[in-house]
Parts: C-alpha cells; structure tokens; sequence
C-alpha cells in the first residue's frame, strides 16, 4: 500500500487536531480555584463567625429539657450559669460568635445522638464519647472527664455496698441511653435486669419511692442529687474508669459536619488555655471525692 500524499496526510492532522480541540472544550475542566482550595475542613472553612451554621450567622446548640444542675442553672440554658452553660458560650466566643448570636433549642437525650439529620449546629448535654455513638454522629473532643457514680438511701443495704459485687444482687436503675446504665449492664452486671428510665427525674423518684435499691448517674449529679434532691440518699461510690482512656462528654455533631474539625479546635483551645478547669472548679467543685468501687 502506498503511504498516503504529504498535503492529504497534512489536511488530516489538521482536521485530527480540529477535533481534539473541539472535544476538550466540551469536557469539565478542572476549576482553578476548587484545585488550589485545602480539602476537608482546613482553610477557611473555620473563619470565625461565618461557619456553615444552620442559620446564617447564628449558632443552634441543643439541649434535653429539662435541664439539670450543675450542668444548668434554673433550667435555663441561655443563661450561662452552669457548666455546660458556661462551656456552651465559651465554644461560641471561640468559633466568633458572641452570646446573643447563640439560639438554644430542645432535643430529648436519646435523639440527640440518633441516627439522621440534625437540626442543630451542636449539643451539649452530658453524652459520652463512644465507638458506638460515633457511627451514628460526630463527637467534638472531650470538655468533660467524667466518671459514674452510684446514690443509695442513706439508711438502705445499699449504702453499706464497699465494692462492685455487693451491688450485684440489687436492683439498680439509670437513665435509658447511658453510660451510666451501661456501667450496671457491663461492669456491676446484676443478678437483676436494670430498671431503664427516660428521664433522671423518673431515676430519682423510683429510689425515692423504694422501687430500686440504688440509681447510678454521672458524679457531678450525683452530688446535686444528694445535696439539694434527695437529702435522705448518700453517694455510695464511683466506678473506676475501663481501659485506659477516661470517659468523656463531647458536644454532639452530624455525623460528618464540616463544623466538626472547627468545634474540635475550640474545645483543645479551651482546654490548653485553662478556660475548662476554671468552668469546672467555678461549676462543679462540689464534686471532689468519693470512694472507688472495685
């Protein structure tokens, strides 16, 4: 076969480049800018005061209703008193937003960190950080090193309890969802199934009413419960942390919120500042001491 002439050869590299051209144009070409841009929430994803907020320029923060003290003072969230109240501004002031541009709004405990959509920027509201939860949300780093506590009668069987295998054969209750039932599940593991409550009120009434031997809470509440609650209970003890890292209350996200790494950043700072150990001996200093139960 003949090679083909040099001006037919030419006509056709002409017409081949034509083509190429015209095909590139039509092809998403890369943007510049979206190239240049970090990826994640680095950058200026984080620039305060303008994060991707739920309502432009305002921050949501939720909370259970209602809301107990330490963590809240007078079952009033907006008023910054209290601990978590405290904590709550202090994130906001960290990310640029200054206390009348918080809206606070209710979400019962268990929804909080429930599968689905949120419909708030964070909430705070004593929800442990755990591998469980965290398939379902996101969790800020820990504001909190909390441990689980258990309150009694003061005049019960139970109050005399000096280790975990005494509290084995008694009926012991605790708020559905939380660690601290997962405390009388997992580490008491009681010869009787665990009453489950909705509410800490609900807790609170049974050991008031005898339908329980004893409630297990977090120890900060434990404290409230007994010196202003229920006066006749005793705190009989707290458990020893499992494993090796703490339990902690984290701020509770979308699972996989841009506001995450930013929320994150806040509480470190908050933390490498002095600003969480001031809130906690200003809000729960009373919670101090009590005897480890082994």
């Amino acid at each position: 076969m003949h090679p083909a002439p040099r001006a037919l050869r030419r006509a056709v590299a002409v017409a081949t480049t034509a083509l190429l051209a015209t095909a590139l144009g039509c092809a998403p070409q890369p943007d510049e800018k979206a190239a240049d841009a970090p990826s994640g929430a680095a950058g200026n994803t984080c620039a305060k005061g303008k994060l991707a907020t739920k309502t432009s320029g305002k921050l949501t923060v939720a909370t259970d209703e209602p809301a107990y003290e330490p963590w809240f003072k007078d079952d009033k969230p907006a008023g910054g008193e209290g601990f978590e109240s405290a904590v709550a501004y202090a994130v906001a002031k960290q990310l640029g937003y200054d206390k009348s541009a918080v809206v606070w709004q209710s979400v019962p405990f268990n929804k909080a960190f429930a599968p689905g959509e949120k419909t708030f920027d964070f909430d705070i509201n004593q929800v442990s950080i755990s591998d469980e939860r965290k398939k379902a949300v996101d969790f800020s780093s820990g504001y909190y090193d909390v441990r689980q506590a258990v309150i009694a009668l003061k005049d019960s069987k139970a109050a005399k309890a000096k280790s975990v295998t005494d509290l084995k054969g008694l009926k012991l209750g605790a708020q559905v969802g939380t660690t601290s039932l997962d405390y009388i599940d997992d580490v008491v593991k009681p010869t009787q199934d665990a009453a489950a409550y909705a509410k800490n009120d609900q807790a609170k009434s049974a050991l008031k009413n005898g339908q329980v031997d004893a409630i297990v809470v977090d120890l900060p509440t434990a404290f409230y419960i007994t010196a202003a609650e229920v006066t006749d209970a005793t705190i009989v003890g707290q458990f020893e942390n499992q494993g090796g890292t703490p339990e902690q209350f984290g701020l509770v996200l979308d699972k996989g919120s841009a506001l995450t790494p930013c929320v994150t950043e806040a509480v470190d700072a908050l933390r490498e500042d002095g600003t969480l150990d001031r809130l906690e001996q200003q809000w729960l200093s009373d919670a101090v001491d009590a005897p480890v139960l082994k």
